[in-house]
Parts: structure tokens; C-alpha cells; sequence
């Protein structure tokens, strides 16, 4: 395989580790352009991946504080599946791509980075961009800068919010 070096997510691997829990987030809205957080709905919220795995990488992520799948409420999961939906639509409508990965690591021997509180997570694919195993062995270009796709995908998670 051959090797594409990727140091930009050396500060993720590497970095220091904030204290409270990076999906808490506070009920302000004002800064939700510098969390990357696109929509909120009544029981989670759309956040883009600042360490992305592909150009466009979301994160659908519920408010509460909870560890696993089965923590969350039949209200909490069924917005969670409604705003992965409309994720699908949004990434279709702005980036065209020929497929979509989409998860849940539930635990770190699972694979998920912040194992505390659960997200999906949303990768748009293209025929050639890199195999799966190779995408998430952190080996992949990102053609855009975050605010760049941040202002491409908010008008449009705006006009599904309304």
C-alpha cells in the first residue's frame, strides 16, 4: 500500500485532551461556528469532524451525556436517526458522492475516539478516493478547508431546519 502522509491529525493523536467532554455542548448558540456544529434538533445535534477522515465528515450526536446506543431514549434515538437522514440528503445535495459510510463505535476496543459519549458518525465516499480500511487508517487528502465546508453545508441544513 502506499503510505500518504496525513500530519495534520498528529494534533488530534498527539495533542492535549480537553477536560470536559467535547460533545457537551452549551445551549448558546453563539458558538457553534467555532465548533463546527451546523444544526441542532430537539435531542442531538450535527457537528463536523475537525479532524475528518474525508471532506464532509459529520457527526450526528445526541445532547445527553451517554456511553452507548442503549442509553438513549426512543425520542432521543429516533431524532438521532431523523438528522442522519437528513445528513445523508445535505452531503448528496452538496458534495455529490458515490457513497456514504456510516457508524458507531461504541467503546474504545470498538474504535471510538471519545468513547463517553456516543456519535455517528457520517463520511461521504467517491469511487477512488481510498478503501475503507485505508480511510480509517488515517491515510486520505481533504480537499477543503473545515470553514469553507462549514459555509457550503449550512445554508442547506438551514433550509431543512426550518
Amino acid at each position: 500500500m502506499e503510505v500518504l502522509w496525513a500530519p495534520w491529525r498528529l494534533n488530534y493523536i498527539l495533542g492535549p485532551k480537553p477536560d470536559e467532554c467535547v460533545f457537551c455542548i452549551p445551549e448558546d448558540m453563539s458558538e457553534d461556528e467555532d465548533r463546527c456544529i451546523l444544526a441542532r434538533g430537539k435531542h442531538c445535534f450535527v457537528i463536523m469532524n475537525k479532524f475528518p477522515y474525508n471532506n464532509g465528515h459529520l457527526m450526528v450526536t445526541p445532547y445527553r451525556h451517554v456511553s452507548n446506543l442503549t442509553d438513549l431514549t426512543d425520542e432521543e434515538s429516533n431524532d438521532c436517526m431523523l438528522w442522519l437522514r437528513r445528513c445523508t440528503s445535505v452531503l448528496e445535495k452538496a458534495f455529490s458522492p458515490q457513497g456514504i459510510n456510516m457508524g458507531l463505535n461504541l467503546g474504545e476496543a470498538a474504535g471510538a475516539g471519545i468513547a463517553q459519549h456516543m456519535h455517528f458518525q457520517i463520511v461521504p465516499r467517491w469511487n477512488g478516493d481510498a478503501s475503507f480500511m485505508a480511510v480509517f487508517g488515517e491515510t486520505t487528502v481533504i480537499p477543503e478547508h473545515l470553514s469553507s465546508t462549514y459555509r457550503r453545508l449550512r445554508p442547506l441544513f438551514d433550509e431543512i431546519s426550518s
